[in-house]
């Protein structure tokens, strides 16, 4: 005997669940020890409910597990002859007949309304249905009725399943695994292709897309792709894996081989047809595409895109948000013009404004000379000020002073943009003085 890990079996058991995602998507769990599966419209895959059944357990048995398995029109009526019955197929429409002779327990209710009913000289599904329902539900709950129609069909039960359901689906088997690469993105490319007919009859595109490789040995992996706009080429999608897997390698091992490959739209977005032979080069549409491309590689959340923000605060005037998502940010966003052919502002700024000593040859004018980093510039050119003030209704830190800032290159050549916060004689009363800061490089 051992101590219970009550945590490793659920773990298992999650395992099994992605294993027998090989028949159907449509899983949910039913713990500590069950699998429900909805095989509406796959059993004929596999040659009808009975080979399909019987495919599941020698599999199982081939890993080392025991299983035993029913299929039924209904989950309570599965889970108890699955438990409590000669397991096997139950024919469509003999629901209770079949659940009628199986024993209270078989309903799935706790332990203590079975003794109660054992008690009173009730034994099997027969005894409750036959009887009037009211005195059960008044001494027993409302839940032992519940399951009871459940059993018998009286009461619909969906299947929560634990993986979301896919938009489009598309899955290729193997009457032998394959383990080259290769052959892996060949797959995938051929099942983007059926995937596309069904997107396009939608007029839609994938905009989150999953691949999943059942390995022979049981073991499940999973892939995702997130595009930067609906996508359904099926030459895109290949390259977008390509990469996926370039990033992976040893954690993606194909082992013996992979004996079915799926392809899943997840998260699919209206997309309308794209003109092509008369117009030029699409240049969104390259941009998109390197972007996916570097998503697949480094992670989508890692590719950003600098946004306009409706703020004349340098530090806030621009977010850096996903470059997948930026499209609509950017079409949100205001529209920023430059008064000048020279850049305003340097492209990236510092975390944080770096404080300065300067020099100006009169109180509010501009800085002659200023020490950055323990070494000393000495200006040659300057241009400024440009004068902001502080949004004080959003600040929260107490920072309301004047900023005048300027553009300066030193005798060296290095061109910085900085600024002196405060204003003489109106924010800052002598004998304090404004302090300097520099704020940003411009290349």
């Amino acid at each position: 005997m051992v101590e219970a890990d009550f945590e490793a079996d659920r773990r298992i058991l999650e395992a099994i669940a992605d294993w027998c995602d090989r028949y159907t998507p449509l899983i949910g769990l039913d713990p500590p020890d069950g699998l429900l599966l909805d095989v509406t419209g796959c059993a004929h895959l596999f040659g009808g409910e009975s080979a399909l059944a019987r495919d599941l357990l020698l599999r199982l048995k081939q890993q080392g597990f025991a299983a035993r398995a029913a299929v039924a029109d209904t989950v309570g009526c599965a889970w108890g002859v699955a438990r409590y019955g000669g397991q096997g197929i139950v024919p469509r429409g003999e629901i209770e007949a079949t659940a009628l002779p199986l024993p209270i327990a078989a309903l799935r209710v706790d332990a203590e309304t079975v003794a109660g009913l054992k008690t009173a000289g009730l034994t099997c599904v027969a005894d409750l249905a036959t009887r009037p329902r009211a005195p059960f539900a008044a001494r027993f709950g409302a839940m032992l009725v519940r399951r009871l129609d459940q059993a018998l069909g009286r009461e619909d039960e969906p299947i929560a399943p634990r993986l979301p359901v896919p938009a489009a689906m598309a899955e290729q088997r193997f009457p032998e695994p394959i383990a080259r690469e290769a052959d892996v993105l060949g797959a995938i490319e051929n099942l983007a292709r059926q995937l596309a007919v069904v997107l396009e009859r939608r007029g839609e595109g994938g905009r989150l897309i999953q691949v999943a490789l059942f390995r022979a040995d049981g073991m499940v992996h999973r892939l995702e792709i997130g595009t930067g706009s609906p996508l359904r080429d099926p030459a895109r999608v290949r390259k977008l894996f390509e990469e996926r897997l370039a990033v992976l390698r040893d954690a993606c091992d194909p082992g013996f081989g992979y004996d079915m490959v799926r392809l899943s739209a997840l998260v699919t977005e209206r997309t309308e047809p794209a003109q092509t032979g008369l117009a030029g080069p699409d240049h969104a549409e390259e941009l998109a595409h390197l972007i996916d491309r570097l998503g697949a590689r480094f992670g989508l959340r890692r590719v950003t895109r600098l946004i306009p923000q409706d703020t004349h605060i340098p530090e806030y005037a621009v977010a850096a948000v996903p470059a997948h998502a930026a499209r609509r940010a950017m079409a949100a966003a205001p529209r920023v013009e430059q008064d000048t052919l020279s850049a305003a502002r340097p492209l990236r700024l510092f975390a944080r404004p770096e404080p300065i000593e300067a020099i100006a040859e009169v109180p509010d004018g501009p800085p002659m000379q200023f020490s950055w980093r323990h070494i000393t510039h000495q200006v040659a050119q300057v241009e400024g000020p440009e004068r902001i003030a502080m949004e004080w209704w959003r600040d929260d830190r107490g920072n309301k002073l004047t900023r005048d800032y300027f553009r300066a290159e030193s005798v060296a050549g290095t061109r910085v943009w900085l600024y002196r916060e405060g204003l003489y004689d109106r924010e800052i009363e002598p004998p304090e003085v404004p302090r300097w800061y520099l704020h940003g490089l411009f290349a």
